[in-house]
């Protein structure tokens, strides 16, 4: 059987892509292999961390304001992370959030969408 080894991509609609784009690159340091991509390689990532794939029932609230996907980043920082994409312009959402894996945060970007930050435990400042 043929099987899902990992995530090839995060792709989604926005009215200036390259706005967007320019946006977390410049306040969450994401680095452009063209106007409106990135190639983020998984020897990058710090220790710890790992990508999930998840399926939430189709009523819960964790996506909201309004939406049906959710983008989580990895940061080496997520305070410094948060204060970054709030200099940007963008809404942080809620407290930040402990867990055995790491700590949480969110914010809304300038197109709406809302996205988790996840500082995995013992990677950077302020490591669980």
């Amino acid at each position: 059987m043929a099987r899902v080894r990992g995530i090839g991509g995060v792709f989604f609609k926005s009215a200036d892509p390259e706005r967007l784009a320019g946006w977390y690159r410049r306040w969450l340091g994401i680095e452009l292999q063209s106007a409106f991509a990135a190639n983020l390689q998984p020897a990058d990532m710090p220790p710890g961390a790992f990508t999930v794939w998840g399926v939430f029932r189709d009523d819960t609230d964790y996506f909201s304001p309004g939406q049906d996907f959710m983008i989580n980043l990895v940061v080496d920082d997520l305070e410094g992370a948060l204060a970054q994409v709030r200099e940007g312009g963008a809404r942080v959402e809620a407290e930040v959030q402990e867990h055995e894996y790491g700590r949480f945060g969110w914010f809304i970007d300038p197109d709406g969408n809302k996205v988790e930050l996840w500082q995995p435990r013992g990677a950077g400042p302020g490591a669980a």
